[in-house]
């Protein structure tokens, strides 16, 4: 029989790693995303995702009322249709998966997967739309008085609202910014501005754009100043970032203590006792 203090240190090193890995993740939740606009506005290109939604086409599912809100909040440029042949298609391969896999299953634990196994796949793309929801809204709050400052100095510079917006999009980087540009784009095509401002409402689920959306419409239609406005907004915005870093530092030094508790002492004592058990058991 081997010795265990290899084994004492190989579960060690495992735990330490599984430690270090996680404390890093709970590091980087803290951080701000910092992806392009264009991987923000991507659509899932994947085979698997074209492969199931081959196979989900034909089902024709109906899909709810306010998907299509969904899926412009979570930053997709893709047909309601496609998301529901998605779901379709992921229930129908869960299905055919389930059935080939149905003698692994004891019992009653059989039919209790079939029944489940569809209903969480169907459900799946849903989860991980909101999922890309929130991750994009967070992205938008870290940039939201950057932007706004762009924006202020644009307007103080004389520009034109269409104007301002186009510029803010071409110089600032992040999801925001791009919707920013690409409302221009649809003020510069001929779109009615209640219709562009309302789109880039329910294209932007961060804190705060009601308000921008509604100093941009006073401005556009009483001539209101956008100035005061904007740098009132920027504050705001400051205030709400600095308000979740300190709820995240809080949520994270608990999950930190956890990792150390559970993981990283036990891979140290671990790495102890196997270095004293050789000479124990010499003794």
């Amino acid at each position: 029989m081997s010795p265990p203090a290899p084994w004492l240190a190989a579960i060690s090193g495992s735990l330490l790693l599984l430690g270090l890995s996680e404390a890093v993740m709970v590091w980087r939740a803290g951080r701000p995303a910092r992806k392009s606009a264009r991987a923000a506005r991507s659509q899932p290109g994947s085979a698997l995702f074209k492969l199931l939604t081959a196979l989900g086409r034909r089902a024709e599912v109906t899909p709810p009322l306010r998907l299509t809100g969904r899926l412009e909040a979570a930053g997709l440029r893709m047909p309601v249709a496609d998301l529901m042949a998605l779901k379709a298609g992921s229930a129908a391969a869960s299905l055919m998966a389930t059935v080939s896999l149905w003698s692994l299953f004891p019992g009653r634990l059989g039919w209790l997967t079939l029944v489940a196994a569809p209903a969480l796949a169907f459900l799946a793309p849903d989860l991980w739309l909101r999922r890309r929801r929130r991750r994009r809204a967070s992205r938008m709050q870290a940039e939201f008085a950057d932007v706004l400052d762009l924006l202020r100095v644009a307007v103080d510079a004389g520009l034109s609202v269409r104007r301002a917006l186009a510029e803010v999009g071409r110089r600032h980087a992040g999801p925001l910014a791009a919707e920013l540009r690409y409302t221009a784009v649809l003020l510069e095509l001929g779109l009615a501005k209640e219709d562009a401002l309302s789109s880039l409402t329910r294209r932007c689920p961060a804190a705060g754009i009601g308000n921008l959306v509604a100093a941009l419409e006073r401005a556009e239609r009483y001539g209101a100043p956008l100035q005061s406005a904007l740098t009132a907004q920027a504050d705001e915005a400051r205030g709400r970032r600095a308000r979740a870093s300190a709820e995240a530092a809080a949520r994270a030094a608990p999950k930190i203590q956890l990792v150390v508790a559970l993981l990283l002492v036990p891979a140290a004592m671990l790495l102890v006792a196997a270095a004293m058990l050789p000479a124990l058991m010499g003794q």
